[in-house]
């Protein structure tokens, strides 16, 4: 017999949950968003004996919503074996909570977006999925840094050749308080826009810094930390998180002596299968990536609320037009 269970406590949820795939997986993750970002939880879960298939969801005024932020790389469901098939009796019980869905970013690699997309229709929602962005990813396939570099862009490989030498360059894998400030301090003098949540990212780096995951790059010139960037590892997949430079060190291009440092301490030391720069469409992406994974949203309504009409009128209208 399938049971859904509703939790707004996440310390309820700690003791079912899978091993995180990824950060943006973990229960550390979500209880950061609630403290520091002011989401508010509600995990779902439906449940046959040891079968399970888990939502993470956010409460807003117009529904429910992926549990997630600008921070998040990702949104997927959390399975367990084959869990797959309870994502039909979830989404149905959600209709008794919520009119409106809204699931974003998803990937679709292992079909994650189409499970979803399928098990909401079948459930009786009303579904429209689109692409709301772009991720992209480099797959190492075995290369060391050096095969790597060789294949970066001529002005890549130039303007490490005849500046890598005007700043010094440190990696810390553990959590140092000076260094977090002085990575506060470049994003402030940097082209980046305000920072989001800056509790939430520092919490989220004592957390990494102290399971050994972080790896946080700074590079300096003349002993002043001009240029910032903050990685993670595990499960053999690098996440680029955020970086930036001052916009006075520009002429020396740390950025760019930065992200080569961080390039090979994480394949030719950490072993990484995968380089993961997020979403987002930023030129400076493809000097390194090689790949770009769509993200897509999917928004679910309930057809017999009225007050849900007219958005299904337009997103009707608007798919037709993509489509013609």
């Amino acid at each position: 017999m399938v049971v859904v269970n509703y939790h707004d406590d996440l310390n309820e949820v700690q003791g079912g949950a899978l091993p995180a795939l990824t950060p943006f997986d973990r229960i550390e993750w979500w209880q950061g968003l609630a403290e520091h970002c002011g989401l508010k939880p509600l995990v779902v879960r439906a449940s046959d004996g040891d079968e399970w298939a888990q939502l993470s969801l956010q409460r807003n005024e117009n529904g429910l919503s992926s549990l997630c932020n600008w921070y998040n790389f990702v949104w997927r469901p959390q399975l367990t074996g084959d869990g797959g098939k309870l994502l039909v009796p979830l989404a149905q019980n959600l209709a008794k909570r919520a009119s409106l869905v809204s699931l974003s970013p998803l990937p679709d690699e292992a079909g994650e977006a189409s499970q979803l997309e399928a098990a909401f229709r079948a459930a009786g929602w009303i579904t429209f999925r689109k692409q709301c962005d772009v991720n992209h990813v480099l797959p190492v396939n075995g290369r060391s840094y050096a095969e790597f570099l060789a294949g970066r862009p001529g002005q890549v490989r130039t303007t490490l050749k005849r500046k890598a030498s005007k700043v010094t360059v440190t990696i810390e894998s553990t959590f140092n308080p000076v260094s977090w400030a002085a990575y506060q301090a470049i994003y402030s003098e940097s082209w980046k826009p305000g920072e989001g949540s800056p509790a939430f990212l520092r919490a989220f780096a004592e957390v990494e810094g102290a399971a050994g995951r972080l790896r946080l790059g700074l590079a300096r010139a003349d002993g002043v930390p001009v240029a910032a960037q903050f990685w993670t590892v595990e499960n053999g997949i690098a996440y680029i998180h955020k970086l930036a430079h001052t916009e006075a060190s520009k002429p020396l291009s740390p950025g760019t002596t930065l992200s080569a440092a961080l390039f090979e301490q994480v394949i030719d030391r950490d072993r990484v299968e995968l380089v993961d720069f997020g979403t987002g469409d930023d030129g400076y992406k493809r000097d390194w990536m090689e790949l770009i994974r769509p993200r897509y949203r999917l928004d679910c309504y309930r057809p017999a609320n009225p007050r849900n009409w007219l958005a299904i009128a337009r997103q009707s209208l608007r798919a037709m037009l993509r489509r013609g």
